[in-house]
């Protein structure tokens, strides 16, 4: 299990942090998703975060159709909610958007352990990256974010790689981090 599997360090977190904290707790997201391992995912528990940044939520459903009823039964009455399907990587998924007070939640869910979705896996291996690499790194991912980049695109750039698809890169790098 991970630091980040569990929402509780965001309590003694940044302000975002212990705000996104109040939000998930005070609406009880987490609690109405607790069937499905769900876990906070994304910029905001690696304090990297701007302006734009959302809660991502990822989950692991085995019935879908139980997914989607539990997800609208809770969520849907919040503003802006937005429930939709789309195949991701070859993967049935179930996305759910919506605002609970100035936060945009997306709620991400596959009939893949959470451990095995690459939001989950991009966030674990950007924070032990985070880890290693310092502040100064963090404020450069930061940086380029607010230029407009996507997270893993800014990793992708700061470590130098190279493959054309900075997902997949971020993956192998782990891999061949692991290795050596």
């Amino acid at each position: 299990m991970h630091k980040l599997d569990n929402i509780n360090y965001l309590k003694s977190g940044n302000a975002v942090q212990q705000e996104a904290y109040r939000i998930l707790t005070v609406y009880k997201v987490i609690h109405h998703l607790q069937n499905f391992t769900p876990v906070l995912a994304g910029t905001i528990p690696l304090e990297i975060n701007i302006d734009t940044s959302d809660l991502d939520i990822v989950c692991y459903w085995q019935d879908k159709q139980t997914f989607k009823d539990t997800v609208s039964q809770y969520f849907s009455s919040f503003k802006n909610y937005n429930l939709r399907e789309a195949d991701i990587n070859g993967h049935a998924s179930v996305i759910a958007n919506f605002v609970i007070e100035d936060f945009e939640i997306e709620i991400f869910g596959q009939n893949i352990p959470v451990t095995g979705q690459y939001g989950y896996r991009h966030m674990v291996i950007e924070y032990d990256i985070l880890q290693q690499k310092g502040e100064d790194f963090k404020d450069r991912i930061i940086e380029l974010k607010k230029q407009g980049y996507k997270t893993e695109p800014a990793f992708a750039i700061l470590l130098g790689l190279k493959n054309n698809n900075p997902y997949e890169a971020l993956l192998d790098y782990e891999l061949h981090k692991n290795q050596h």
